[in-house]
């Protein structure tokens, strides 16, 4: 059942477009779209095929959108985002895409600092969001973190890295990397959580997570499981890393099919 050809949107909001891109399979479902969150350095490109596949197997619509700043949209005006950017995304570029998709229920599916969003997604609206998926979500400033953000701050010192993040980012690419190390790295995340977030979840969700994630702990995962007055299911990945829905593929696709479909 493939999926018909990616239709291209781009949405004006008071800052600036956001660039989207809406999968749609032949025989879609008559269920809740899903909507793709990226992580602190990534844009709909960098989904690569994933999105595809995820509305072949789960037979639903499927977008993927680039907030400001990242990869096709526009630049964001400001600096540097505030240490609050993770829970504002549910009334920022987010809620401008439901608005523009005209979509009023949705399942979400978010990778690392977008996983944290989709917490904050689904606390902010509880009778729209059907279900949520983390996939190596960061939920609090664990020490792992800091000092993963640390080693990448060196790492993307080197022109190399930083190339390679321009091939999608442009000349927006200094920005993301300010906009995510100095966001960890400054003492405004000192105790920084995502505790109300979890506690108000009410939606089925599935939390996914590497055991060897370089930027977090299993931990994370764990206390969305422990904390959230709602059914979480958890799936620990032995051997994978920060993005196992690139190494892993398979397994992941199929682990969020098969929970979307309960």
């Amino acid at each position: 059942m493939p999926a018909k050809m990616a239709k291209a949107h781009f949405i004006p909001t008071p800052r600036g477009q956001v660039f989207a891109k809406v999968w749609t399979p032949q025989r879609a479902e008559k269920n809740p779209p899903i909507i793709l969150l990226h992580d602190s350095l990534g844009c709909v490109t960098l989904w690569r095929d994933f999105t595809e596949r995820l509305a072949q197997q789960t037979g639903r619509t499927v977008i993927a959108y680039d907030r400001l700043g990242f990869g096709a949209s526009d630049p964001h005006p400001s600096a540097l985002t505030p240490p609050d950017f993770i829970t504002d995304e549910a009334r920022g570029d987010f809620l401008a895409v439901l608005r523009h998709l005209e979509i009023e229920a949705f399942a979400v599916v978010g990778h690392s600092v977008g996983g944290g969003m989709g917490l904050g997604i689904a606390a902010t609206y509880p009778a729209q969001c059907a279900a949520l998926v983390t996939i190596s979500a960061q939920t609090f400033a664990e020490a792992k973190t800091i000092d993963g953000v640390r080693a990448a701050k060196i790492a993307f010192a080197q022109p190399e890295q930083r190339a390679r993040l321009r091939k999608y980012h442009g000349e927006k690419t200094d920005w993301i990397l300010r906009a995510w190390i100095d966001n960890w790295l400054s003492r405004a995340f000192d105790g920084w959580s995502l505790d109300p977030q979890i506690k108000a979840l009410s939606c089925p969700a599935l939390a996914i997570h590497g055991e060897n994630d370089e930027f977090g702990s299993t931990a994370h995962a764990q206390r969305i499981k422990d904390d959230a007055p709602t059914p979480v299911s958890l799936l620990l990945l032995k051997g994978e890393g920060h993005v196992p829905h690139k190494t892993s593929a398979d397994l992941v696709l199929s682990e969020i099919a098969a929970f979307l479909a309960r």
